[in-house]
């Protein structure tokens, strides 16, 4: 996994624009005005976007469209699974300890006490 990408993402602006090009192809024009920002800082996040791998523009007659490149997510996917699956064997052996307590509590709960006896 490369940093760039998390480089090119812990920026919170760069995180928005990510999270409006999931809904589509934008003009920079039209990031700027959703994310309320102007026009030449947008173009200075996409540049850095651009440059990370993360986007791609397309010259369609005299705008320019950004959209996201799916590759470097599925690199980001198979990155985080190895993380994910570490995680979960952990949360199921916390799982398997915490029953194991249970049981055990409610054994001594169960045992009669001397005075029932």
């Amino acid at each position: 996994m490369e940093t760039t990408t998390f480089s090119a993402l812990s920026e919170p602006n760069r995180l928005r624009i990510v999270e409006l090009l999931l809904l589509g192809p934008l003009t920079v024009g039209e990031i700027a005005k959703r994310l309320d920002i102007r026009q030449p800082q947008a173009s200075k996040h996409l540049k850095v976007l651009l440059e990370s791998g993360l986007v791609e523009v397309e010259a369609i007659a005299n705008r320019r469209e950004y959209r996201l490149r799916p590759e470097p997510f599925r690199q980001l996917t198979t990155w985080l699974a190895s993380y994910r699956d570490l995680w979960e064997e952990r949360f199921d052996n916390l799982d398997i300890y915490l029953k194991r307590l249970q049981d055990q509590s409610n054994d001594r709960t169960s045992e009669p006490t001397p005075e029932e006896s």
